[in-house]
């Protein structure tokens, strides 16, 4: 009991590390809104990643939790042995396993649970000054600026929610004649214990 106290204790901290640092987003600009709809172009940016197999749920856990290891310390730099990197938000996740159908309903889940889940490394790093993960789980890869259309919403993000608003986000695009080219993604930006009320959930897609 004591060891699975002590396990629960040291996520809740790495948790409360994330709504404590994750006050900067990647820079985008907005060409077109309406009501929980945007469009939006983001700057490149450098992503750390992570591979996990399982439900949403349990590799949303997972995947945080290899990749906050690496930026809260389990890396080697060219100056020092260890480096703690901010951290942003959102977290990301993304299924990988096979394209997802772009008619409703739409399910985030895939045959057989493999997800990607990345977070956006601080703009004032490159390539060649973050750090290099000690863990080969972790991965870091730079992204091209991007087109994305976003549907935002607040509550749980659970797959139910998500693939909701997934359906909802591929229904507009419909609507304005455009083609999604990415697989959707789910982004959050806040720890379990925000109110569902307050907290921010996106549904992107790339187009």
């Amino acid at each position: 009991m004591k060891k699975l106290l002590a396990r629960y204790s040291a996520v809740a901290l790495i948790l409360i590390g994330q709504s404590a640092m994750a006050a900067k987003e990647p820079k985008y600009s907005v060409s077109e809104k309406e009501g929980s709809f945007e469009l939006r172009r983001y700057n490149p940016m450098i992503v750390a990643e992570t591979l996990v197999s399982g439900s949403m749920d349990k590799a949303s856990g997972a995947g945080f939790r290899l990749i906050a290891d690496y930026i809260f310390g389990n890396n080697t730099s060219s100056t020092a042995a260890k480096e703690k990197i901010s951290m942003t938000a959102p977290v990301t996740m993304q299924p990988t396993s096979e394209k997802i159908s772009m008619t409703a309903p739409v399910s985030m889940e895939k045959s057989d649970g493999q997800w990607r889940v990345h977070f956006v490394m601080p703009e004032e790093y490159s390539l060649e000054t973050l750090p290099a993960p000690n863990n080969p789980a972790v991965t870091l890869r730079e992204i091209p600026a991007r087109n994305y259309a976003v549907i935002r919403f607040s509550g749980l993000a659970n797959e139910k929610k998500a693939a909701k608003k997934t359906t909802e986000l591929l229904s507009w695009l419909e609507q304005k004649d455009i083609t999604p080219t990415g697989e959707p993604e789910l982004a959050r930006y806040n720890g379990p214990w925000t109110p569902p009320f307050m907290r921010r959930n996106e549904v992107m897609v790339e187009y």
